[in-house]
């Protein structure tokens, strides 16, 4: 929980009134702002978590946060055009594939039998990965959503490179369908 880290979690907003009762129960000085209101408000960090696009022209252009980073797939409506309209405000994106990649690292590790502390240890890296992409994005001046798929693509070549070395014949195990 960020409220448990030091973190000053002051507002929260929700379409599910049963999610913000829960929440204002457990953590009284919280405030509850309404969906429409949530992108006129003063924060540091604006943290979609549910439902992608909601960082668009319009919202964009209300945004009172230097950050925008949240666990919702697609927070930019566009990245072309919104990623950019972020910069240009001066705004903070942390990609949303980066900063979750989390749970596909915890996944991952389930498939190769799983190992907590290697899970951590991957995860904990992930801090690594988004200061690169903002070095990168700072030293290209591109936004950091750029920043983030050259990167990736950058990553994914050189590991097709590894991938597609021979290694010699190999036996197939299991026959049948697949």
């Amino acid at each position: 929980e960020a409220h448990n880290t030091g973190v000053g979690l002051v507002s929260v907003c929700d379409i599910d009134q049963d999610n913000l009762k829960k929440v204002t129960a457990k953590h009284a000085s919280v405030s509850v702002i309404s969906p429409e209101s949530i992108y006129d408000a003063d924060m540091d960090v604006y943290a979609p978590c549910a439902m992608g696009a909601t960082v668009n022209p319009e919202t964009i252009s209300r945004l009172k946060c230097s950050i925008v980073a949240g666990s919702a797939n697609n927070q930019l409506a566009k990245e072309r055009r919104d990623g950019p309209a972020l910069a240009e405000r001066g705004i903070l994106y942390a990609p949303d594939y980066v900063i979750n990649a989390g749970g596909l690292i915890n996944v991952a590790n389930e498939l190769e039998g799983y190992n907590q502390q290697r899970a951590l240890r991957q995860a904990a890296q992930i801090h690594d990965t988004i200061d690169r992409i903002f070095a990168y994005s700072d030293e290209k001046n591109i936004p950091t959503f750029l920043a983030a798929n050259e990167l990736a693509e950058r990553r994914i070549r050189r590991l097709g490179k590894v991938k597609g070395t021979y290694l010699g014949p190999r036996k197939r195990k299991y026959r049948g369908i697949c």
